[in-house]
């Protein structure tokens, strides 16, 4: 709104109106940046990990902003510094349009300390900004030296039983420690952590909603910690910290269950709480041997993959406040700190119950009673139940069941996934799990008050997943293709649960490297995924054995020092991947030594440049001849391609660090690779020879472009016939289907893509969707109506894989992806196929903005709505659907400005565009 006096000289002063109105205009200041975050999307953190950050902003849309010319970076120890007296760090102006990924350059930060920070940017015509609102990030404890605390917990191992496997089975814990204050607060700080999971509480209050954690790491390297904000819950007389404490993943029970850390040993925690009084004085409590613990608390039992144990008649009142008396509590053990170990800030948002689901249905069996929540999930369930006192509440979990309608428990293989919960007295209970999380649609409920007839608020469905947000949206004019969307987004729910995992329901669950290689690329697009990567890889890195060789999982549950192609290639791809989309060099820099070394370990597993590295291949291909999960690609063959690919990748790593030398070498390494394997696995009509031949051979050969231009044609034509010879469908498994879409339609194949895409038969997407499937499943066939389950040992139906299609919705039936690192430079260009499409949008979070396209087809005419965030441009290329005219924004095309026409064909149109929003319409000419 312009100024008061302004208006009242426009009013009275009629002779410099014009002259008023341009000293106004550019005297006004522009509106401030938003979005601002630190490093990979933090939010103003605190037990923040990293003291070398980096700063993000952007700029404001529906503006008169479309570029930045300059921007300012001010940090202050304290906010009223700010921002003219910063203390920390002053970037001065930059004359620079960067807005992501500033490093700081100020004093160094040590832990514990709070910075407070501000920017503002210049426009496209040298116009400043409003400083930004003041943000803010508080570093945790960033050194084992900041503890003064022990590891403490009563020894439970001594008293273990041996469950499945022979594995320890822990009893849960409940550690205490009173203390009293007489001074008057100013703040507190919680940090802490554990080897198992836990949840704390202060004066009877819990301190988080956080769920198991601190997580999983690679705990022989690292353990993450969480620090709190605890100022109000604190008070200056008496107080009681509260810990209740289970195995988890750390001495739980896992897979294999040979992991490099000590996994028999007993749970145990560390804890700091540092509190400042209001004179300036401080005080630390620490977890040592004054603590008092018990396992005799009503969780008696607590397990990943069976469930948890719940007695009622144990509950302790008020036994995390000082109105509880412990003299049978028994003094704990404890430990110093591993020099080896490192305790670190956990850098990416813990798991937290993120939504909840109500039953559809209820089917009622004798004396039990089924809720489906029409949704396979994964998390805990809320129950409200009556019951009598003494019995036994049994809570099973299935994600379908029978064609009898009994309970489908088949693939949980060795999980019990059951809760019990024993009521102390009759009436209504409530009871959710705390250690322990259910892949599940179905609950059955058992040993409840049979007088009392079930109801839908029996059972509430708690989701759980770490917790990021959504980061884009994807929708059609087909039903089955929203729902596969749909099912891609539940299926990233359910498995990224603080790591990676393969599957949520069976004794497994873990962080296979495969499934993470081929499905990260469509989790970037779906959720705001970069911070959940970034701290993977660092396990990934931590694991990665000497000789350079990747575990299978990671954290490595296995032991056995065995890589794998096409899954140790994540420690390549994952870390290319996210810069593409981010446009931050910080991921390459992190990842580059680990990548050189795994391009090491491709080596020493080959000969001639031929790998003979182990491989569970194309993992899960439709109708093997040979029989074997692994599929009939052969070995040698994906081995040479990812040892190829992967140096290519690390070459290219290189490039955009800078670093000549290594570039050059691990490019000549890409050529000669390349050709070893073209020689050896392809003949000279470009046909594959001395190996199966199968679609993925071609698709691996053409993907990462290992053929000379004079074969790459005929090695296409070859994988047509390949799917011709299968009726049009895919053959491919984990490794072959991510590549499916990519070749095809960079070979002109788009509408062989879309055919395979929509195929309603298996095996195809739409065939699991057909059988009812909401999250995908680890097999094309895992079910289907007419012949039940699948009988093989392993059938996950929520597992994320073959999900990695969704990359294919987002970037060529919507039309968005990146043609600089980071959407800096965008590129529109949506292939629309008439025979199963008329319409598809999608948005997208990019670190500029949100980019979104849109595109309908009706009466002769395309119609495309595009949004270009600021301080980006973008290349678009509309397809004319027999065409003749190209209308925008209502005008001509050469009547904006903002456009610059770069070629038109009898195909499509290409532009380049500014930022803003513009509507393209193409109109089709009756009378030519």
């Amino acid at each position: 709104m312009m100024p008061k006096t302004t208006n009242f000289l426009l009013r009275t002063i009629i002779g410099i109106t014009i002259l008023s109105q341009l000293s106004c205009n550019h005297k006004k200041t522009l509106a401030a940046a938003k979005e601002l975050n630190v490093s990979e999307g933090f939010k103003n953190p605190i037990g923040f990990y990293d003291h070398e950050p980096t700063f993000s902003w952007k700029l404001p849309v529906k503006s008169t902003v479309t570029a930045q010319s300059a921007y300012q970076i001010v940090a202050a120890t304290n906010q009223d510094l700010l921002p003219d007296q910063p203390d920390l760090w002053d970037s001065k102006k930059q004359n620079t349009d960067q807005s992501t990924w500033i490093k700081y350059k100020g004093s160094t930060l040590k832990s514990r300390q709070k910075v407070y920070w501000q920017i503002r940017y210049w426009d496209q015509n040298g116009q400043a900004s409003e400083w930004s609102t003041l943000q803010n990030f508080e570093l945790g404890l960033l050194k084992n030296s900041d503890w003064k605390a022990k590891w403490v917990g009563l020894n439970t191992a001594k008293d273990s039983i041996r469950g499945r496997g022979n594995v320890l089975i822990h009893k849960p814990q409940y550690l205490r420690k009173e203390f009293k204050l007489s001074k008057t607060i100013s703040s507190a700080r919680l940090y802490i952590t554990a080897k198992g999971v836990f949840d704390v509480s202060i004066n009877g209050k819990n301190v988080s909603n956080d769920v198991m954690s601190p997580g999983f790491t690679s705990y022989d390297k690292r353990i993450e910690t969480l620090t709190y904000d605890v100022t109000d819950l604190i008070k200056s007389d008496q107080n009681t910290i509260g810990v209740e404490l289970a195995s988890g993943w750390y001495s739980g029970r896992l897979l294999w269950g040979k992991t490099p850390w000590d996994n028999t040993i007993s749970p145990k925690i560390l804890c700091q709480l540092e509190i400042h009084m209001k004179d300036g004085s401080k005080e630390i409590i620490t977890s040592d041997d004054s603590w008092k613990g018990t396992t005799n608390g009503p969780i008696q039992f607590s397990e990943i993959y069976d469930g948890e144990i719940y007695n009622a008649a144990l509950e302790m009142p008020k036994w995390s406040t000082g109105k509880f008396d412990d003299h049978k509590w028994h003094n704990v053990e404890t430990t110093n700190l591993d020099d080896h170990i490192a305790l670190t800030p956990k850098r990416h948002t813990t798991v937290k119950a993120k939504i909840e689901l109500n039953p559809k249905q209820i089917t009622k069996i004798d004396n039990t009673v089924i809720f489906d929540l029409k949704q396979n999930m994964v998390g805990v369930p809320k129950v409200k139940v009556p019951m009598k006192k003494g019995d036994t509440l049994k809570i099973r979990f299935a994600e379908m069941l029978s064609p009898d309608g009994s309970f489908y428990t088949k693939n949980y293989r060795s999980a019990k996934s059951t809760d019990y919960y024993i009521a102390a007295k009759d009436g209504n209970i409530v009871y959710t799990p705390k250690f322990t999380f259910h892949g599940f649609r179905y609950i059955e409920l058992s040993g409840f008050d049979t007088t009392k007839e079930p109801t839908n608020d029996w059972v509430t469905g708690i989701v759980q997943y770490s917790d990021f947000n959504n980061n884009g949206t994807f929708t059609s004019s087909n039903d089955k293709l929203n729902q596969l969307q749909s099912n891609i987004v539940w299926g990233l729910r359910g498995n990224f649960f603080d790591i990676p995992t393969d599957c949520p329901q069976r004794d497994e669950r873990l962080g296979w490297t495969g499934d993470a290689q081929v499905f990260g690329p469509t989790s970037m697009f779906n959720a705001d995924v970069y911070k959940f990567w970034a701290s993977w890889l660092q396990s990934v890195k931590e694991a990665q054995f000497e000789n350079g060789g990747i575990p299978w999982t990671v954290p490595d549950a296995r032991g056995n020092k065995i890589g794998s192609s096409g899954w140790g290639d994540v420690c390549t791809i994952i870390p290319w991947k996210i810069y593409l989309r981010t446009g931050d060099k910080s991921i390459l820099e992190d990842n580059f030594e680990m990548m050189q070394e795994w391009v090491t370990y491709h080596k020493l597993k080959s000969k001639d440049n031929i790998s003979n590295m182990m491989s569970f291949s194309d993992w899960l291909q439709p109708y093997p001849e040979n029989g074997d999960n692994r599929g009939d690609t052969s070995l040698h063959l994906i081995g040479t391609a990812f040892y190829a690919h992967s140096a290519k990748l690390t070459s290219q790593s290189a490039a955009v660090l800078g670093r000549v030398e290594e570039q050059k070498k691990y490019e000549e390494i890409f050529k000669t690779v390349s050709k070893s394997f073209e020689d050896t696995f392809f003949d000279e009509s470009g046909k594959v020879k001395g190996v199966s031949s199968t679609q993925t051979s071609y698709l691996l050969a053409l993907a990462f472009d290992l053929l000379s231009e004079n074969k790459k044609i005929n090695a296409k034509k070859h994988l047509m016939e390949e799917i011709s010879k299968a009726d049009d469908h895919l053959r491919t498994g984990f490794l072959g289907t991510p590549l499916l879409s990519e070749v095809l339609d960079k070979t002109g194949e788009t509408d062989m893509m879309y055919k395979l895409l929509f195929n309603e038969t298996y095996p195809s997407w739409f065939y699991s969707i057909n059988q009812g499937a909401t999250t995908i499943w680890e097999r094309w066939n895992s079910y289907s109506k007419e012949e039940g389950f699948n009988p093989q040992n392993m059938n996950s139906l929520n597992h994320y894989a073959y999900g990695a299609i969704g990359e294919w919705m987002y970037e060529r039936i919507a039309g968005i992806s990146p043609l600089k690192a980071g959407y800096k430079v965008i590129k529109i260009a949506p292939v629309p196929n008439t025979h199963y499409l008329t319409n598809a949008s999608a948005s997208l979070q990019t670190p500029f903005g949100t980019v979104s396209n849109s595109w309908k087809i009706s009466n002769d005419q395309f119609k495309m709505e595009t949004q270009i965030p600021p301080n980006t441009t973008a290349k678009i290329i509309i397809p004319k659907i027999g065409t003749e005219k190209l209308i925008v924004n209502e005008q001509e095309l050469t009547a904006i400005k903002e456009i610059k026409l770069l070629s038109t064909s009898d195909d499509f149109i290409e532009i380049m565009v500014q930022p803003g929003t513009y509507n393209f319409v193409t109109l089709y000419n009756h009378d030519k």
